[in-house]
């Protein structure tokens, strides 16, 4: 089964004063090591990792801008990394999640994302908020 990645399990993954990170680092050195299934990473995770992993205001030690991106490529080329993007149907369900659930702005990425696994046949994700995914009906935690 393939996991769709979420930017909060990267930044428990990639940054040590995440609380979490060493049972992230062990879960997902124990998933490599089984030959688990490839992990889904679409485009708008990188983004959104980059944004909170540079920002001060959430970690005392936060990445450098080229640190950042260099792990966001790294995991984009990695090869257990199955890219999966945004189609016309996953942008439609996002919208149509977005009103059915009444959604506001700060809530804009969860649908989209959630929409874009989805509409490629992923329904278990690794995040640390499974509760942002849980409204739409779908999906199950991969930890």
């Amino acid at each position: 089964m393939i996991h769709g990645v979420d930017p909060t399990f990267l930044v428990q993954v990639e940054l040590l004063e995440c609380p979490g990170h060493a049972a992230a680092r062990a879960w997902l050195h124990a998933a490599m090591t089984q030959g688990s299934q490839p992990f889904a990473l679409a485009p708008q995770v990188l983004t959104e990792f980059v944004h909170v992993v540079t920002d001060p205001r959430r970690f005392s030690q936060p990445l450098s801008m080229d640190a950042a991106l260099d792990k966001a490529q790294g995991w984009w080329e990695a090869s257990e990394v199955r890219p999966v993007y945004p189609t016309l149907d996953s942008t439609r369900l996002a919208l149509l999640w977005l009103r059915q659930h009444r959604l506001g702005r700060e809530r804009l990425l969860d649908p989209q994302l959630a929409a874009t696994y989805y509409s490629a046949g992923i329904t278990r994700l690794l995040t640390l908020n499974f509760t942002d995914f849980e409204i739409f009906g779908v999906f199950k935690s991969a930890r």
